[in-house]
């Protein structure tokens, strides 16, 4: 397999990377046949999986425009994937201009590509660091240049908490990541979940068995262990519902019923 001049010496190309497989759901062009290859397989399962990236999409700029209009200029996206058009530093960029944003991702390529599209773009950065590890994100020095703790910061976990295991603790990483941040901040949030899916769970779990045979299994909550992430926050109106339900652009039933699997919320520190 010919290595792309954009695919880092350090990758595996032979091996399937949710970031992506996510990318290729959402028509971008940085994947390889073998990440092609488990999506569709995937997608024989549940085929509207493109769908359901989208709605995560549309969900996360409508809450980055959010909180722009509650006066927040900083955040932080961890588990942010490669960069496609519309992402978090543009959104929020046009509502709020001087914003700061400081994107985390643990794929080379996802940071890769994030250097490339972010250089020369001042205010903006990437940490190669893990949501597991609060704490290499924490300190680092990007972050530290780019974010001020002590003033609220919106962090978003958009379609990353499905893929860290109960073993791994994902409360107490969550947990972590809001004791460090302002009285003020948001935590603007998606997780995937049987609950809402227009197919019967056994065949849903057909495309859950994808993940797992490439090494990255989905964890799929229901809507009350989702809710769990936001202790310690106040729930933004209209709380933990499906995607197109949260302070929708247009009219939610017009949304393709894949859009309204799994659960989006933003939460609001004290």
């Amino acid at each position: 397999m010919e290595r792309p001049a954009w695919a880092p010496r350090s990758i595996d190309i032979s091996v399937p990377s949710v970031s992506r497989i996510y990318d290729y759901y959402l028509g971008g062009s940085h994947n390889f046949e073998v990440d092609r290859e488990a999506a569709r397989k995937a997608m024989e399962f549940m085929p509207g999986l493109p769908k359901i990236m989208q709605a995560n999409r549309a969900f996360m700029r409508r809450a980055v425009r959010f909180a722009a209009g509650e006066g927040i200029t900083q955040f932080l996206d961890i588990g942010s994937g490669i960069p496609t058009f519309g992402n978090v530093h543009e959104v929020a960029r046009a509502a709020a201009p001087g914003a700061r944003v400081v994107y985390v991702d643990h794929d080379p390529v996802a940071v890769a590509h994030s250097q490339a599209v972010l250089e020369g773009n001042e205010g903006t950065d990437v940490i190669a660091a893990d949501l597991r590890k609060p704490q290499e994100i924490l300190s680092s020095p990007q972050l530290d240049r780019l974010i001020d703790l002590n003033r609220p910061v919106a962090l978003l976990l958009v379609a990353i908490l499905h893929f860290v295991e109960d073993a791994d603790d994902p409360y107490g990483a969550v947990a972590e990541l809001r004791e460090a941040l302002a009285p003020g901040s948001l935590l603007i949030l998606t997780h995937a979940s049987y609950e809402g899916i227009p197919l019967p769970t056994e065949r849903a779990e057909g495309a859950v068995d994808v993940y797992k045979d490439i090494r990255n299994p989905l964890i799929m909550r229901s809507r009350e262990a989702i809710a769990r992430f936001f202790e310690g926050y106040d729930m933004v109106e209209p709380g933990l519902v499906p995607m197109p339900h949260w302070r929708p652009e247009s009219a939610p039933e017009d949304e393709d019923p894949y859009a309204f699997s799994g659960f989006a919320g933003v939460g609001r520190t004290a």
